[in-house]
């Protein structure tokens, strides 16, 4: 499972931590397998009733089975979910990422989604795989509440009548756009930005205000600076 192309074959992937366990155990997906400790049994043994069945095993073959260094807790194979299209509905945002490559930030944004509010994200096929262990770590369990959808992203966006914000150094101030009660925002990678082909779908180019020395922000960071002034206006 720590393996991509195993990961699809068998279409599994790990969940590791107490955290992100708890969250999957009241989660609509599907739990294949359960590895616990009896520390973890003795804390949680009234939420574990009824929910799956458990294996108890050491600390030790519970970190020999995944890829914590440390795991005193829980470990599941879950079944994946589907690729299913993901569409504007009503008064909502869809973050839409565009090579979004590094697995910490996915699963940090998908963490920041959900603290907003935003159940939605379409990523473009070169970004991390949401079942990637570190995007999963990540996200702290809001994998669970935020729903993705990968694509081709240009052929995505170009069917969408809603406004498409797209985040980029020379674009509009963000604190004086006046975002419309839904639409998409686009973010591309550190490295590269968004891609020409995603730039000439976007109604309107935003841009966090710099007032230091910086050459630029983590995406991630960039994410939750958005959706913050978002949620003000909306």
């Amino acid at each position: 499972m720590q393996i991509k192309k195993f990961r699809r074959e068998h279409k599994l992937f790990l969940v590791e931590g107490a955290k992100s366990v708890l969250e999957l155990l009241n989660s609509s997906y599907h739990i294949d397998s359960l590895f616990i400790t009896a520390a973890f049994n003795d804390l949680y043994s009234k939420i574990l009733v009824n929910k799956v069945p458990f294996e108890i095993v050491s600390q030790k073959d519970l970190e020999r089975l995944g890829e914590f260094v440390s795991n005193d807790s829980a470990l599941a194979i879950v079944r994946m979910g589907e690729n299913t299209e993901l569409l504007l509905e009503g008064n909502e945002y869809i973050l839409a990422l565009d090579g979004i490559s590094d697995p910490g930030n996915l699963g940090t944004i998908i963490r920041i989604a959900d603290w907003y509010g935003i159940t939605k994200i379409i990523c473009s096929e070169n970004t991390a795989e949401v079942y990637n262990s570190k995007v999963i770590s990540a996200s702290m369990g809001s994998f669970t509440r935020v729903r993705l959808y990968y694509c081709n992203l240009n052929e995505y966006l170009k069917k969408r009548k809603a406004p498409i914000y797209g985040a980029e150094l020379q674009g509009k101030d963000i604190h004086s756009v006046k975002f419309t009660s839904s639409g998409f925002i686009v973010l591309g990678s550190e490295a590269a930005g968004v891609s020409a082909e995603i730039q000439s779908l976007i109604t309107e180019k935003i841009t966090i205000p710099r007032y230091g020395a910086a050459e630029s922000l983590n995406v991630a960071v960039a994410a939750a600076i958005i959706c913050d002034n978002l949620k003000r206006i909306i």
